[in-house]
């Protein structure tokens, strides 16, 4: 049995030490993407690029958190984005009622999101398929109908009103853009490596077993509606950074972050970046608030000009865009090494 035992730790000494090393570089990899982001200000003025980088973080944190359920889990949900509105209501509540610190408010915020999530998950997660994503829209509707007729508490359809406190904590001010900047791209970094470890930890690789035979997974012993409720509640964390930062870039909250629209930007983000590749998402938001920005610009029906190129992902791709050239590029790779 010593022997045995001895072997086998042998054998899996080399996939935890791949495992370890691929933790060190995704590390390394967060750092590097940090340090080029807070160095943006001192290579340009442009306020508006700043800005650009704050909302496709609040967005990347929103939509990266959806790709855990949708391409990790198989779980396509309509309603995600009330955790999002959750997430800026709830922050912003917190410091126009309470005036506590910045990240007193920022963990309530996460606890009470959590909560909400956790009992709302415990109901979804126990349908499949359509059911499980029309479910999900209802919860998100009764949420934004909340927003909307709880007017002496959340503002009704004009918002939370008055701004949102940022006093200064550690020498941080987020009233200062600047420091909003690079806080946005902080809370983006941590949230994308938390992410990333989640989806590449023996949870993630669950996940993925899930996904593919639900039925299997069950069988080798795995508590599926658990699992399913775990990273349900995960996602939604994750999706209220996402409203925290949205929250601070508007100084206040709107019934539309809560709103179905926001999940459908959600599901399109990920149709445009790709379910199966972790950034995906993040370059479907960039994506997505480039052809926003630009479309706009021009014309007055950027709806259609959106769904025009939906549809050409859709259709023509059948991919999103980090997925079709992740695939060429092990195309590319398999027929160097046939020759």
């Amino acid at each position: 049995m010593t022997e045995l035992e001895a072997g086998r730790a042998g054998t899996l000494a080399p996939v935890r030490g791949g495992a370890a090393l691929g933790r060190y570089r995704d590390i390394l990899i967060a750092l590097i993407a940090f340090a080029v982001l807070a160095s943006l200000p001192l290579f340009t003025g442009s306020k508006a690029l700043l800005d650009f980088v704050i909302r496709c973080s609040a967005y990347g944190l929103f939509a990266t958190s959806l790709n855990l359920l949708v391409g990790y889990t198989g779980l396509t949900s309509f309603g995600h984005g009330m955790f999002f509105g959750l997430g800026a209501y709830s922050f912003g509540l917190i410091m126009q009622k309470l005036g506590v610190p910045i990240p007193v408010a920022f963990v309530a915020t996460l606890a009470i999101t959590a909560v909400i999530a956790a009992v709302i998950g415990a109901i979804c997660v126990r349908l499949k398929e359509i059911y499980f994503a029309f479910v999900t829209l209802a919860f998100q509707m009764l949420i934004h109908s909340t927003i909307l007729s709880w007017a002496s508490f959340t503002g009704g359809d004009q918002g939370l009103r008055g701004g949102i406190p940022r006093p200064a904590f550690l020498g941080i001010n987020l009233a200062n853009h600047v420091h909003l900047y690079i806080a946005s791209c902080a809370l983006l970094i941590l949230g994308l490596l938390a992410m990333r470890q989640i989806a590449q930890s023996p949870f993630g690789y669950t996940l993925r077993m899930i996904r593919d035979n639900a039925a299997r997974a069950s069988f080798l012993g795995i508590d599926v509606w658990r699992t399913k409720l775990t990273v349900f509640v995960l996602a939604a964390v994750f999706a209220s950074m996402g409203g925290m930062v949205m929250a601070l870039f508007v100084s206040g909250a709107y019934p539309e972050f809560a709103y179905w629209t926001i999940s459908g930007e959600g599901i399109f983000i990920n149709m445009l970046g790709g379910v199966s590749t972790f950034l995906g998402p993040m370059v479907g938001t960039v994506l997505l608030l480039l052809l926003n920005d630009t479309v706009t610009r021009f014309t007055e029906y950027h709806g259609i000009v959106l769904g025009v190129v939906i549809l050409f992902f859709a259709l023509g791709l059948r991919k999103g865009l980090l997925d079709f050239v992740a695939e060429w590029f092990v195309q590319r790779r398999d027929a160097g090494e046939g020759r």
